[in-house]
């Protein structure tokens, strides 16, 4: 008995010490997996952004698929031979088509406690990470690949989460998701893509211009002279309909079996063996030729901007035409010969306007005489061309303004051109110039800024002489709306300046250097706008800005319609330099006919409105939101206005 009982014993006590081992063990590794999380070492589970190129001496989650209690074999070598079949089954299905550095882009990893959850960029691949994996067992070998995405999948912006979609049209390659290096942008460009207008007119321009590029080639080739007239045929086809359909609408009904039968014979073009230089030779030719018809158009738009910017319109010249007939065929009374003893007499408040637009300054005068508490007091004198002077004439003899009184001045029979040979052959009302400087207070050295200067044309330096007994008046140009009474400026001290103008310090004189031909001027004077004007004609005759003015001509323009023009600026500027008394920046407010910015109360602030710019208000392209303080003052029920459809 005691050596059955002796015999038997350490098969007994072997059994015991294995289950114990397996048990130890168990709870060893149990502990482990937890203790794994806590280190970080989670960090190297494969997910949605993987490298082929990572680094053999990176510590993985080792996968302990069994257990068993007679291995002797250590944890580190069991962790060596399972590393490459873990990632083998842990690495998702990444589409082939992605960029290789797509791959490669890190994970944001989130700081919550346990490290239990990664959290992805707004714009990467989906990624299901293993569920299965409990403490104390073995990990489950599922994991869950993501399936390659046709759209990029939402943010969450504010809580609401949106699809992105990217709907391409027929014939498109596959979708790509965006890459990460593009940052928002991708994402914005398709969150906002807008649909396609006359897509299919556009798809067939495409395709023409892949047939052509190919034709060239094909055309060469031996044994394809079939595909060689198919392809000249579809060729011939699609300029055929492009050269009558501009729209989608234009198109044939058959223009979807003429898409596809191109996209067919494209697809036997390129499966040829052809010669990639030929095709990208030809390619090069045609986007030179797109890009110089471009080019054209660009030029062309331009023009025709700056065109129906400088012509008047239609409507308006239909209106002077009108006007001017209308003269010769009525007699109506001569308001000038009712109001001739005012006209010449100081002691009035005098107006003075150059314009060759009726429309334009009857607003003006108008705006002044609607808001003015005695317009009894008010002499307006309207210099025009012999072109537009009976229209004008015409036009303020049928219309009254309160009580002012409205004189018209044929420029062109003044004969001021005997008294100075070098005076202006013809009206020169105010000039604007379009001004390009850098901008210092931009970061970019390469930002412009653009300004618009409007100063005195040469006209007005003849004032002193065609009103030679008054002396003072308020200039006013043709595209100012006044809001406020300006009674005020005749009672001014100038403290012995010259001119009242409202001065511009976006531009100063040193930036304007290259206009003033080495002229001795401070540059640090700020520039000044002519618009509302105060003139003192006593300190102008005292101070002979006329004869100075003469002699900058001579200097400054040699001959030309252009130099002539071009020559108002840095006239202007040098004539009154030292002699421009500044008015408050509250009397005028500018920028309306080119700048979208201007707020409302700046404008209702202000006692005068200047349109300068090219966008005026009685043009089409009059910026929409001001135009109604211009349209506010438009003379109403004119029948000629109806005549000729004038509707600003």
């Amino acid at each position: 008995m005691k050596g059955y009982i002796a015999a038997s014993s350490p098969p007994a006590k072997r059994r015991w010490k294995g289950h114990a081992v397996a048990v130890l063990a168990l709870v060893f590794f149990s502990l482990l997996v937890p203790l794994a999380f806590l280190l970080g070492l989670h960090n190297r589970f494969p997910s949605g952004y993987l490298s082929d190129e990572r680094s053999s001496s990176e510590s993985v989650f080792e996968n302990y698929a069994r257990v068993d209690a007679g291995l002797e074999q250590s944890q580190s070598e069991v962790g060596e031979s399972r590393v490459h079949d873990l990632i083998d089954r842990f690495k998702p299905a990444i589409p082939k088509d992605v960029p290789e550095n797509f791959t490669k882009k890190p994970l944001i990893e989130s700081s919550y406690a346990g490290m239990q959850s990664t959290s992805h960029p707004k714009d990467a691949l989906p990624y299901s990470k293993p569920k299965n994996i409990t403490h104390g067992g073995p990990p489950k070998e599922q994991v869950v690949a993501p399936k390659v995405p046709s759209s990029l999948n939402a943010r969450n912006d504010g809580g609401d989460q949106k699809e992105i979609r990217s709907k391409s049209a027929a014939g498109d390659e596959m979708e790509r998701p965006c890459q990460l290096e593009f940052g928002s942008y991708c994402i914005w460009s398709m969150e906002h893509k807008e649909t396609m207008k006359d897509s299919i007119v556009k798809r067939l321009k495409d395709q023409l211009f892949v047939a052509r590029a190919y034709y060239p080639s094909i055309a060469k080739l031996q044994g394809q002279e079939k595909l060689s007239r198919e392809l000249k045929q579809n060729i011939q086809e699609h300029e055929r309909m492009l050269s009558e359909a501009i729209l989608d609408a234009d198109l044939p009904s058959f223009v979807g079996k003429k898409i596809q039968k191109m996209d067919h014979t494209i697809a036997i073009a390129k499966s040829c063996a052809v010669d990639c230089n030929n095709v990208d030779k030809k390619l090069r030719q045609i986007l030179d030729l797109t890009e110089d018809e471009a080019h054209f158009h660009m030029k062309q738009s331009s023009f025709l901007y700056h065109l129906g910017v400088q012509t008047m319109p239609r409507s308006l010249h239909c209106l002077s035409m009108r006007l001017t007939v209308e003269y010769f065929k009525t007699s109506l009374q001569d308001i000038e010969q009712l109001h001739a003893q005012k006209l010449n007499n100081p002691s009035f408040r005098h107006y003075v306007l150059f314009s060759r637009n009726v429309l334009a300054a009857s607003v003006t005068i108008n705006s002044a005489v609607m808001n003015a508490e005695k317009s009894g007091q008010m002499i307006f004198h309207l210099v025009t061309d012999g072109q537009n002077f009976y229209a004008m004439k015409h036009w303020f003899a049928r219309n009254s303004y309160k009580e002012a009184t409205v004189r018209v001045l044929n420029f062109d029979n003044l004969k001021l051109i005997n008294v100075y040979n070098l005076g202006p052959r013809q009206l020169s009302p105010s000039e604007e110039f379009r001004v390009s400087i850098r901008d210092i207070a931009q970061s970019s050295p390469m930002q412009m800024r653009t300004e618009y200067i409007s100063v005195f044309g040469h006209s007005h330096f003849l004032v002193p002489e065609i009103f030679k007994s008054l002396k003072k008046v308020i200039v006013l140009d043709d595209d100012v709306v006044v809001q406020q009474d300006l009674s005020s400026l005749w009672n001014l001290d100038l403290e012995g300046k010259v001119n009242g103008a409202v001065q511009f310090c976006g531009i100063r004189l040193g930036q304007l250097k290259t206009y003033m031909r080495g002229y001795n001027y401070n540059g640090n004077s700020c520039a000044w706008m002519s618009g509302l004007n105060i003139i003192d004609l006593e300190r102008w005759r005292d101070r002979n800005i006329t004869g100075n003015y003469l002699g900058l001509l001579q200097k400054f323009q040699n001959g030309s319609e252009a130099s002539w023009r071009a020559s108002a600026l840095p006239i202007s500027l040098l004539a009154f330099q030292e002699l421009i008394y500044a008015l408050d920046d509250t009397w005028v407010q500018s920028r309306l006919g080119h700048d979208y910015g201007v707020s409302a109360d700046a404008i209702k602030n202000a006692a005068a409105l200047h349109y300068n710019g090219n966008m005026k208000p009685w043009l089409e392209l009059g910026i929409p939101k001001y135009k109604s303080y211009w349209k506010k003052f438009l003379t109403k029920e004119e029948r000629f206005m109806d005549e000729c459809n004038v509707n600003p």
